[in-house]
């Protein structure tokens, strides 16, 4: 068997395994090849330009390296690499404060439950893209990293329990809070 045919035939826990055991960059590459589209997509939503989502998707895989052995297989590899990239990405833009949205938006106090109301899931869906990146970018970036690994990435809630080492119930909880922050500071942005 051929190197390109051993690779084609590899799960992605697999090829982390390899990854992992040897320090073989050549197995690494595989991943990087099949998730580097996706990640740089993850990395873009949180960015200004372009050029910035590619720096930003090459120190998600340059982080990844030395951290692929904390990869422990309680979600499929895609699903950690996901809330990987968005943590990574969510810590990038909280370390740079004057990113935040300059404009009228009051930042929501994440303690202040008084707001807590109940969204329909379709609500999210029919929100105006622009403005809902903008309240997006309002929300603390954990609220924001749940809401797109759930509505983007599709991944259910029994994964993200498992991601975050949570129980399903306290998931459901996070979100329902979520989706109240982004609607509150989506009817605030006006």
């Amino acid at each position: 068997m051929n190197t390109a045919d051993l690779l084609d035939t590899l799960s992605d826990e697999e090829l982390v395994e390899r990854v992992v055991k040897d320090n073989n960059p050549f197995f690494f590459g595989e991943l990087y090849d099949r998730y580097a589209k996706i990640v740089y997509n993850k990395c873009f939503g949180f960015s200004r330009t372009e050029d910035e989502a590619k720096d930003l998707t090459q120190d998600v895989f340059l982080l990844l390296f030395v951290k692929l052995r904390t990869f422990k297989g309680k979600s499929k590899f895609s699903t950690w690499l996901y809330s990987f990239t968005y943590n990574f990405c969510a810590n990038h833009v909280n370390r740079n404060r004057e990113r935040k949205i300059s404009d009228k938006a009051k930042a929501i106090d994440e303690n202040d439950d008084t707001y807590l109301i109940h969204v329909p899931e379709e609500t999210l869906l029919r929100l105006k893209v622009s403005k809902l990146r903008k309240a997006l970018e309002i929300i603390p970036s954990e609220d924001k990293s749940l809401l797109l690994l759930k509505y983007q990435d599709e991944v259910p809630v029994r994964e993200l329990a498992g991601l975050l080492d949570v129980s399903e119930s306290a998931i459901k909880m996070r979100l329902k809070r979520a989706k109240s922050k982004v609607i509150v500071a989506y009817n605030k942005l006006g």
